[in-house]
């Protein structure tokens, strides 16, 4: 179709060359003056700029639909990875509240984080997804399919068929014109052609009239399309941008809490003793000849030689012997001894563990004391 309208078109624009030439040749018989030639260019010209018009328009119709088409396809898929996403939020968060593990949190929690991101990002994804529907798709579509366009394209086509029509009238003209000179005198034929001529005057003002509005027309549906589209495709980036803006922050806040936990769980969970090898923990008897804890450490005590640690790495009793800790317990210290255990209480409680795996606390508020009891 696009092929028959430019041959149409090309076809058109020589018939009108050719009248043109046959007004010149004619032009000093008293019929067709210079006056009908530049009325006629002006028409050609306008015509020329509403060809270009119905161009720009139909191809900026298309992209805008092209658009649309797009946008409408990511909202579709963009709308699947909500609800996939949503389902592994849902199912990071069960498996984060049931806790089954045995041996720490730490997955747990990292479970969590992961939940409530990947909840906020699908959050973000959604709100684009309504961004891009309201104010890209939806807009355009409503120019494709609106009113000024349509009545623009009809203006401009109700033109081309007024001009084709003109273009008629001028031959006819032309030719009632010859048969005037060719019988001069006649007064039949003189009043033909003063009727043609009246006829084509008619087409002619017409013609320029309704040119004029659609050329107004399609120049400003034109214009609409330009800036509207523009728009809307700066819509559609500064939404793209703050959303993968968003989706940054969260990743990075997310990706922190979990090397967070990563860092607990590859952190040494032991003092870097490899090297030393504790005997077993002395009796009660071998203790009372052991050496003080405020001797051996330097350090001030009270009046009974007790102080208090905190732990500081938990430790498990093997023994009926020993005393279990975990980090952060306080322990009141009443005996070490030289092969680097230590005696002590904690929770109501006494038995030894490993003197380097506390920190002497000279300072401890009262509630941390109340709870070594």
């Amino acid at each position: 179709m696009e092929t028959i309208r430019k041959q149409a078109s090309k076809l058109r624009e020589q018939v009108a060359r050719q009248q043109q030439a046959v007004l010149r040749q004619f032009g000093g018989g008293g019929y067709g003056g210079s006056d009908t030639v530049i009325t006629d260019e002006e028409e050609f010209h306008r015509h020329q700029k509403l060809e270009k018009l119905y161009l720009s328009t139909r191809s900026a119709k298309h992209f805008q639909r092209d658009i649309v088409r797009g946008v409408e396809g990511f909202i579709v898929t963009g709308s699947k990875q909500v609800e996939i996403g949503t389902k592994l939020s849902e199912d990071s968060r069960r498996y984060g509240s049931e806790n089954t593990c045995t041996s720490g949190n730490t997955l747990t929690r990292a479970s969590l984080s992961f939940a409530n991101a990947r909840a906020q990002m699908e959050k973000e994804r959604g709100n684009l997804l309504k961004t891009l529907g309201t104010q890209v798709a939806e807009p355009l579509r409503a120019m494709v399919m609106g009113a000024p366009l349509e009545d623009a394209r009809h203006l401009a086509q109700r033109y081309d068929r007024m001009r084709q029509e003109a273009e008629a009238q001028t031959i006819e003209v032309s030719k009632r014109q010859a048969k005037v000179r060719e019988n001069p005198g006649n007064p039949e034929l003189v009043m033909k052609l003063e009727s043609a001529e009246a006829k084509l005057q008619d087409l002619k003002s017409n013609m320029t009239i309704l040119g004029k509005e659609a050329a107004s027309a399609m120049a400003g549906v034109e214009d609409q399309q330009q800036n509207q589209t523009l728009q809307r495709l700066i819509t559609l980036v500064e939404a793209e941008r703050n959303y993968h803006q968003r989706i940054l922050e969260v990743i990075e806040r997310l990706e922190g809490e979990m090397r967070f936990e990563q860092q607990r769980i590859e952190a040494p969970q032991t003092p870097q003793v490899e090297n030393i090898t504790f005997s077993p923990p002395p009796s009660y008897e071998e203790a009372n000849d052991g050496v003080n804890a405020s001797q051996m450490h330097n350090g001030t005590s009270d009046a009974m030689g007790y102080f208090l640690g905190e732990v500081m790495f938990p430790y498990q009793a093997e023994s009926d012997f020993e005393l279990s800790l975990s980090v952060g317990e306080y322990v009141v210290i009443r005996e070490v001894v030289s092969s680097g255990w230590a005696e002590g209480e904690c929770k109501g409680k006494a038995g030894w563990f490993p003197y380097d795996y506390i920190e002497r606390r000279d300072r401890v508020l009262a509630t941390k004391v109340i709870e070594v009891f």
